[in-house]
């Protein structure tokens, strides 16, 4: 009962923050300098991490640190080239966790608690805000007069925003629910003025979702990271000892193959340990070696569960890490949902759809943009029955579905034979911040 008392007087007490969104329009903007932030301020994740990365090695402001890094990532191999885009740009990263600050900093980049001095002052000052959710992963309350890019955080297979009839925010049906709705529609919902997408294709799709004429379909930064060499990673302390969890358990129990399973998020999710016997999975995985990694969506309320569902073919992933990190390391790609999988095709590996409740999902969660079984090339799995034997067929024919997955790609991703970053900045520079 506390706990929602002090959430309602936080929701409804943003309202006294509209002077300080207003006045921040008066703050003249440097276009030269570009905030970076992800998932609620909370994340270090998804595109704008990789778009970031990219800036800021490329960037004449890099510090010594970075720069050294680059010289050995460069003399080691790696398709490094200079972008002279990014010369002039400082890219900064503003988090609502202080330990994520504290990482980057300490990494050589720059990046700032968005309730500290600096970055108080940075957020009233920068030309652009990039961010995947809304104009809050940075901070909505002092972004006037920012350029607002929304780098988004999938290719939509579910319908989103406005487009999702189940979203009561988006379409509430009575003048009591749009009432509460008010205060999360002033700031989360406002829209951007740019949002990001894959294709020409998908133009349409991203339009009526945001209800904007202003989208760009230059591809996702993300696909550098996992497509391309063309990004050096960076990694926090725990997505370190995750990945070092996995390569050890892989080799100490002789496992040959990674599953990676990747769930979307809603309320029939429940079903998943209805529906799947730990101990019978876990025999399965054993007879066959092979590894089971959970990584749940970020929105997903079972994370609990699935870490005490795992045994010891099992790895549970935390659901704030970044999957792209895990998923070259991914030998078969389970989901349901996901738009995940639409990242993953650009590795060429086999995926097993297990859509154990898609009638529920239809019904109550989210309608498609298209028809399942035109979107989803892989494997179709209801039971545990049926993924097990999925599982054992697409590992045994890896390419059974490769033309099939090519198929989909070229339909989602226009020059998807390109980095996506590069033409990203040179989009952004040119023809945004004119």
């Amino acid at each position: 009962m506390k706990s929602k008392i002090i959430n309602g007087c936080k929701y409804w007490g943003q309202l006294f923050l509209l002077p300080v969104y207003w006045l921040s329009f008066l703050f003249p903007r440097d276009q030269k300098l570009w905030l970076f932030g992800s998932t609620f301020g909370r994340r270090f994740a998804d595109n704008p991490r990789y778009l970031y990365l990219y800036v800021s090695q490329h960037s004449d402001r890099a510090s010594d640190r970075v720069k050294q890094q680059m010289a050995k990532w460069q003399a080691a191999g790696h398709a490094y080239a200079e972008d002279e885009n990014c010369k002039d740009i400082r890219a900064v990263w503003i988090t609502h966790k202080k330990e994520i600050a504290a990482f980057l900093t300490e990494e050589g980049y720059e990046a700032y608690y968005y309730h500290s001095l600096k970055g108080i002052y940075l957020a009233l000052r920068a030309g652009i805000y990039i961010y995947d959710n809304y104009s809050k992963d940075i901070n909505f309350w002092q972004s006037g007069g920012a350029v607002k890019f929304n780098l988004w955080h999938g290719i939509p297979l579910k319908k989103i925003q406005h487009d999702n009839i189940h979203d009561w925010y988006r379409h509430p049906k009575n003048a009591w629910e749009k009432f509460l709705c008010f205060p999360r529609n002033l700031s989360d919902e406002k829209p951007g003025d740019y949002v990001l997408t894959t294709a020409k294709a998908m133009k349409g799709i991203f339009r009526s979702a945001f209800r904007t004429k202003r989208v760009v379909p230059a591809g996702y930064p993300r696909v550098d990271s996992i497509a391309y060499d063309t990004i050096q990673n960076i990694r926090m302390p725990e997505e370190k000892k995750a990945l070092r969890k996995i390569a050890k358990r892989k080799e100490q129990l002789g496992c040959q193959k990674v599953l990676l399973y990747m769930p979307t998020f809603r309320d029939s999710e429940t079903e998943f340990f209805s529906r799947v016997d730990p101990k019978r999975l876990e025999q399965f995985l054993e007879k066959e070696q092979l590894l089971f990694c959970i990584k749940p969506h970020s929105k997903s309320k079972q994370t609990a569960y699935y870490k005490a569902f795992c045994r010891k073919h099992m790895v549970y992933l935390d659901a704030e890490f970044d999957p792209y990190l895990f998923l070259k390391h991914a030998d078969l790609l389970i989901t349901d949902y996901s738009s995940i999988y639409f990242d993953y095709l650009f590795l060429d590996r086999p995926i097993v759809f297990f859509h154990y409740d898609m009638e529920e999902y239809l019904k109550n969660s989210r309608e498609l943009y298209f028809r399942y079984e035109d979107m989803t090339p892989g494997a179709y799995a209801k039971t545990e029955e049926e993924l097990e034997c999925r599982i054992k067929q697409e590992l045994k024919e890896p390419q059974r579905c490769a033309e099939e997955r090519s198929k989909i790609k070229q339909k989602l991703y226009d020059e998807s034979a390109h980095p996506v970053c590069p033409k990203l900045v040179w989009v952004m520079k040119e023809k945004m911040l004119r």
